[in-house]
This record gives C-alpha cells, sequence and structure tokens, in this order.
C-alpha cells in the first residue's frame, strides 16, 4: 500500500461526501415536483409528454397502483428489448451485419437491463448492433434508474406523509426524473468523455497498424452517451465486453476517477433528500455516515489483499502486489477502489477483472452485493434497501431496550417489519437457492473456469451479482448457455422487484399513519449509536446468512493460497 492509493481512497471519499447536500437538494426539488434551474427548457417537454401519453400527473396513486403502474411499464419495456434483439438482424443500423440474438440470450439481456443489473454474457461490440446498443440498452440505462428513484421518492414520502392512503404518481416522478436530472447531466457528462478520447460515432471500425507493422481493427460506436448513463445510472453494462478497462470507455485516470464518482453522486445524495423529506437532515447524514462506514472498511480490505500480492508468487521470486488483472494505468489502488464503489453501488461497470483479484480481495465485492445494495447502492435502490435495514434495526432496538420502535415519526409496527424481513430475505433466499442448484447440476458445474473453492465463488459470485441487481462478473464463468442465462434472468427479476414491491407497501403503511411526536420513549436514530447498530445489523445479517458459503468459496480459497495449495 502507499501513500498515493489512500490519497485516492480519501479524496474520494470527501468528494462523495462533498457532493451528497447540493445533489440531495436538487433530487428534494423534483421530489416536491418543485420548479428548477432546468424548468424554463424543460417543463414544456414534460407537458407534452403528459399530453401524448393521457397522464394527469396531479393524481396521485396507492401503493397498489403505483406498484401496477411501475410492473406493467416494466413488462412492456422487457418485451420491447427482447423484440429487438430477436431481429436485430433485419433492423437498421446493423452495418456489421451481426445476426440476431438466441431466445434465452435476448430474454436474459432484456431482463438484465430493464432490471438495472445490466448483466452481459456476451461481448458487445461483437454481438449488438448500434439500433440495439442505443435503442435497446441505453434508454433501459435511463428509465430503470428513473424507477429506481421514483421508487425511493415514494417511500420517502410514506415516511414523510401523514394519514393519506397516495404515495404519488408514477409516471411523474419517472418523468421528472429523467428529463430534469438524468438527461441534462448525461449530455454534458457524454461531451466531458467525447473530449478526454471516448468515441462517439455511427462508424462501425477503424484499421490501426500496430508496432509491430499489423494491421488491427478496432470496433467503435455511439460509446459515450452510453458510458455517460451507464455510470449515472449505476447500470454498468458497457459498450465493449472489457468495460471500462477498455481504453475507449475509460482512457484516462481523470476520467477514471470522474466514473467512480458519478456512480456514488445519486446514491450519496438521496439519503439528505431523505432527510429533508422528513423534516431532519441530520437523519440523512446518519444514513450516509454508515454506508461510508462500511464503503471504507470494504475498500480498505480489498486494497490491502491486492497490494499484498500473491504469496505463492512471491516464493518464486515474483514480488509485489496483484496485478493480474488490472489495467497499468490505474495501478492497484484505483483499481481495487472502483471494484468496491461499483459493487458498492450496485453498477456493475469494472476497471479490472475480479476474478484475477486475490480471494479475500475478490470476496469484499461479492460480499457488497449479497447485502443488498446498501453501501451507497444503486440508484434509488440503494437509499430504499438501507432504509429497510434501518425499520429491522430500530425494531431490534426497541426489543432490546424496552423502547417504542418508532422511525422519523412513525410507529413500527409488525405490518412493516414482516415486509422488511421479506424484502431482505429476498436476496439470500434467491442468491444460496440459485447457487445450490447450479453447484450440482451439470449445465452449471460446466461453466466456472476454474475447479475446487475458487470454482465455486465464480458460481456464487454471478448469482450474488443477479439477484443484487449489479451486473459485475468475476469473468471466469461461462454463463452464455440457456442454463445460465434462465437462472440469472429468474434472479434478476425477483433481485429487483420482489424487494420493490414490498417497500412499496411500507410505504402506503406508513402513509396512513399519524405522526409521533419524538419522546423520551422514543429511540434516538441520529448519533454515533444509531450509526453503530445500523452497521452492525447490516454485517451480523449479512454476515450470518453469507458466511457458510462465503467459507465455502473465497475463504477456503485464501486459506489454500497461503498454504501454497493451487486449482
Amino acid at each position: 500500500m502507499t501513500i498515493e492509493g489512500w490519497t485516492l481512497i480519501l479524496l474520494f471519499t470527501g468528494l462523495t461526501i462533498a457532493l451528497a447536500k447540493p445533489v440531495g437538494t436538487y433530487l428534494f426539488a423534483l421530489y416536491e415536483g418543485r420548479r428548477t434551474i432546468m424548468h424554463r427548457v424543460i417543463a414544456p417537454v414534460e407537458r407534452g409528454f403528459y399530453r401524448l401519453a393521457g397522464i394527469n400527473p396531479e393524481t396521485e396513486h396507492s401503493w397498489r397502483a403505483y406498484a401496477l403502474h411501475m410492473l406493467v411499464f416494466q413488462v412492456v419495456l422487457t418485451l420491447f428489448t427482447y423484440g429487438l434483439l430477436r431481429l436485430q438482424d433485419v433492423l437498421a443500423m446493423n452495418p456489421r451485419g451481426l445476426a440476431g440474438v438466441g431466445s434465452d440470450g435476448a430474454m436474459n439481456t432484456a431482463i438484465a437491463f430493464v432490471t438495472n443489473t445490466n448483466w452481459q454474457w456476451y461481448g458487445g461490440e461483437s454481438t449488438l448492433s448500434n439500433l440495439s446498443q442505443m435503442l435497446g440498452l441505453t434508454i433501459h440505462n435511463f428509465l430503470s434508474a428513473a424507477t429506481g428513484i421514483a421508487v425511493a421518492f415514494a417511500l420517502f414520502r410514506g415516511f414523510a406523509r401523514r394519514e393519506t392512503g397516495t404515495i404519488g404518481n408514477f409516471w411523474a416522478d419517472c418523468t421528472r426524473v429523467t428529463l430534469y436530472l438524468l438527461l441534462p447531466v448525461c449530455v454534458i457528462y457524454a461531451l466531458f468523455l467525447v473530449a478526454s478520447g471516448v468515441p462517439q460515432t455511427l462508424a462501425t471500425s477503424i484499421d490501426a497498424t500496430t508496432l509491430e507493422g499489423i494491421t488491427q481493427t478496432i470496433a467503435l460506436g455511439p460509446v459515450a452517451s452510453q458510458e455517460a448513463i451507464k455510470m449515472l445510472g449505476t447500470n454498468g453494462g458497457g459498450f465493449f465486453n472489457a468495460n471500462s478497462a477498455h481504453p475507449f470507455e475509460n482512457p484516462t485516470a481523470l476520467t477514471n476517477l470522474v466514473q467512480m464518482l458519478s456512480i456514488f453522486a445519486i446514491g450519496a445524495g438521496l439519503p439528505y433528500c431523505f432527510g429533508k423529506a422528513v423534516g431532519n437532515t441530520r437523519q440523512g447524514w446518519a444514513i450516509l455516515s454508515a454506508m461510508m462506514v462500511l464503503f471504507v472498511a470494504g475498500v480498505a480490505v480489498t486494497y490491502w489483499q491486492e497490494a499484498a500480492g500473491n504469496p505463492v508468487l512471491h516464493q518464486l521470486g515474483v514480488a509485489g502486489g496483484n496485478m493480474e488483472g488490472k489495467e497499468v494505468r490505474f495501478g492497484i489502488a484505483a483499481s481495487a477502489l472502483f471494484s468496491i464503489v461499483t459493487t458498492a453501488a450496485s453498477c456493475g461497470a469494472v476497471n479490472a477483472m475480479h476474478d484475477s483479484f486475490t480471494a479475500l480481495g475478490g470476496m469484499i465485492p461479492m460480499f457488497n452485493m449479497q447485502l443488498g445494495e446498501v453501501i451507497v447502492g444503486g440508484v434509488g435502490a440503494g437509499i430504499y434497501g438501507f432504509l429497510l435495514f434501518a425499520l429491522l434495526a430500530v425494531f431490534i432496538a426497541g426489543l432490546m431496550v424496552g423502547r417504542t420502535p418508532e422511525y422519523v415519526g412513525k410507529k413500527i409496527e409488525s405490518r412493516e417489519v414482516k415486509l422488511a424481513v421479506l424484502a431482505i430475505a429476498v436476496l439470500p433466499l434467491c442468491i444460496l437457492g440459485f447457487t445450490a442448484i447450479a453447484s450440482v447440476l451439470p449445465a452449471g458445474l460446466a461453466g466456472p473456469l476454474n475447479k475446487g473453492p475458487h470454482g465455486f465463488s465464480e458460481i456464487l459470485y454471478a448469482f450474488s451479482s443477479a439477484a443484487g441487481n449489479n451486473g459485475s462478473a468475476f469473468a471466469g464463468l461461462t454463463a452464455g448457455t440457456p442454463f445460465y442465462n434462465a437462472l440469472l434472468g429468474i434472479a434478476m427479476w425477483i433481485g429487483r422487484f420482489f424487494m420493490i414491491v414490498p417497500a412499496l407497501a411500507i410505504a402506503g403503511s406508513l402513509a396512513a399513519k399519524r405522526h409521533v411526536p419524538e419522546s423520551a420513549g422514543s429511540f434516538p436514530t441520529t448519533g454515533p449509536l444509531w450509526i453503530g447498530l445500523l452497521v452492525g445489523i447490516i454485517l451480523i445479517v449479512g454476515g450470518l446468512t453469507f458466511l457458510p458459503s462465503l467459507a465455502l468459496g473465497p475463504i477456503a480459497d485464501h486459506l489454500a493460497m497461503i498454504s501454497g495449495q493451487q486449482f
């Protein structure tokens, strides 16, 4: 480990915290439907969308109506993308003449992008046409991100409102987030990327002569526009197979830093927005503090392990840290930091191959996903996932100290706790259940590149990524088979919507309750004790649930490595 490496980590953490208030303030304006600096330009476009769709943005939905509208929208988008990918070979903007995507692969990809997972079993530049990349994938990067933020807004209203049966309008929330936040920021972001060397063209390729005098054909396409929303919307699906390790997606150290900041920006702003919504910004800062504690701890472990390197190689006289699978232009510190950022935020973009990390260095990104997008998390998904743990924590605290389970002025009763536990239980059931199936069936065992505990880790990582709606891969699993496309697709759908629907049900339940003023019997939820309890509950729940599987995978792999055993 180096001073420069720690300086980068501390700089990134400081910038993330500095972004929380301005981003959160702007998000709060969208949450309330107030005018913003973009209103004069975009408001006519917004009204045009409503008229075209026949939507009255002032009409509010119950939680059931909100969930129904959201789910119908996702199903329609999934079917649209499936059809587009299947018919790719006969549609326009396919200059490379790529074939249509197979049925299982098309459905897997459609679900991946609709759920904000962006799992990629394919190489983008060799499988998808420009039309598929732009219309089929990039559009979902906007809409899936907007859906996550809209659900977060609905849950905020559940805490903030009193004795009402509505939690907002899904169409208005989704439209405002897309038009006033995601689209304008991405236009500026894409221009920055183009200026930094990221291609944005409808050309398919360019021929270059290497230093050896060999002609190499390099794929091109509309990269910058997809890259911008891929990061800001915590989507993660790259135009190229190498993702953000590719110099055309992530050419410099500056773009690497900006990409990491953009992954965290909205997720860090939403806790402050929540604090504003409930009338107490200290609540938001407490949530963000707990998130940052978990984040910094994860970075520290991963950086330490990657900088320490592989003892097997050390015994052979190869000194230094673990540079396998990493880009030289980023190095160990930036690669370790990026791996934690992308898995803490359920983004899935990678600038290094996690399969090549040390056993414990690769375990932390996996554990981040298994915790359920709560360490900053995906746009919207992180905060509503974290609030589910907050409800569980305040309930447990009430049982331990004999105080009334209350959170930000709402009594937490059995209905909310049951729904929170249901949503939290979805991930372990999905991850561990599907991992068990893949670990015993021949079709599943045909996927891992490695044997032993590392091969098991490849399977476990894949389902952690899918159910956690992350999308990153260990890069050692052959997942483009009917078996894995089907199972991972189901995992992505369950991991997304079986958590969203209970969260919306909680929002509806809380919105109908009256406000309970804080009293001497209320458990404090803003100080260091609360932050420590939140972190402890998250780690205990995650540890008790996933420790046995981690012991079979990365922990066993680490013990084998230090004893000199290789697979």
